[in-house]
């Protein structure tokens, strides 16, 4: 039977590393510390095995620290570097006395001050160093970027990019149609994989159920097939609307349609295929 991995959750310390964007009165939930203890624990509870392990700072000094943890319960780490300075020195270090591989590299874009940074040349010579090592690349985007992010897979034909939380669309109940044809474009670079995550972190808990988001998940199965989709649970910022397990258990519901082969790809196949570990 494959290996049950989430394919995208967050550590951190705050000590270490600090989480500015985490607002103590709003993200109650998360505003604390998360380590190896906690992953395992939530592992358990969602009857997965290992995890991906995402930056969440724009940090080497993060991403260092997050590839020596334990390989029992991490399987890669999505790092970050600065695509846009040399690329081999970073990754040199971040590699150095490593316990779990170094499997793919994200930056912020949604965030970016530059909107459009992810066509920026200087971006590109980075992300030809990505596909020279194996690496993929995370898209964290907001959902007016998907079209960027066709275009930018366009030009890197060898490189696998990961987009992560479905490309962001709107909450249920708002008009989806410009994040769907997005998602659709960007779909059809076969150099293009998705995660099934980050759907809830932004809704209160209990103020939504799995039917809520259906057609967001049926977009995405349609558009990418379950081939070419990851289970993730965004684990903290699942607990902002209501947990890992009520996430986990809302999936199980909308994948229900699905084959057991097909349910165990989305659920661990995949991501070992995608992020090269196995």
């Amino acid at each position: 039977m494959t290996e049950g991995i989430d394919a995208h959750v967050h550590l951190w310390d705050r000590a270490l590393d600090p989480q500015d964007w985490i607002d103590p009165g709003t993200m109650a939930p998360i505003a604390r510390d998360f380590g190896a203890a906690d992953l395992k624990a939530m592992l358990a509870a969602t009857g997965l095995h290992r995890a991906v392990v995402v930056q969440s700072s724009n940090s080497v000094e993060e991403s260092v620290r997050l590839a020596r943890l334990d390989p029992a319960v991490v399987a890669g780490l999505v790092a970050w570097v600065d695509l846009t300075a040399e690329v081999d020195p970073q990754l040199d270090r971040i590699r150095r006395d490593a316990t779990v591989p170094v499997v793919g590299v994200r930056h912020l874009a949604h965030i970016d001050p530059d909107p459009v940074w992810l066509l920026r040349s200087d971006v590109a010579r980075g992300l030809e160093v990505l596909e020279r090592e194996g690496l993929c690349f995370d898209l964290v985007l907001r959902d007016w970027q998907l079209p960027q992010a066709a275009l930018l897979s366009g030009r890197h034909e060898g490189l696998r990019f990961v987009l992560d939380h479905l490309g962001g669309p709107p909450v249920p109940g708002q008009d989806a149609s410009a994040w769907a044809a997005g998602l659709q474009g960007l779909a059809l670079r076969p150099n293009v994989v998705a995660k099934v995550s980050g759907l809830v972190s932004g809704l209160a808990p209990r103020s939504w159920h799995a039917k809520d988001l259906a057609d967001r998940v049926a977009v995405a199965l349609e558009a990418f097939g379950p081939d070419r989709l990851l289970y993730g649970s965004d684990w903290p910022l699942a607990e902002l609307g209501g947990g890992a397990t009520a996430w986990k258990e809302a999936v199980d519901e909308l994948l229900a349609g699905l084959s057991d082969v097909e349910r165990e790809q989305m659920y661990g196949g995949n991501a070992a295929e995608v992020y090269c570990f196995f």
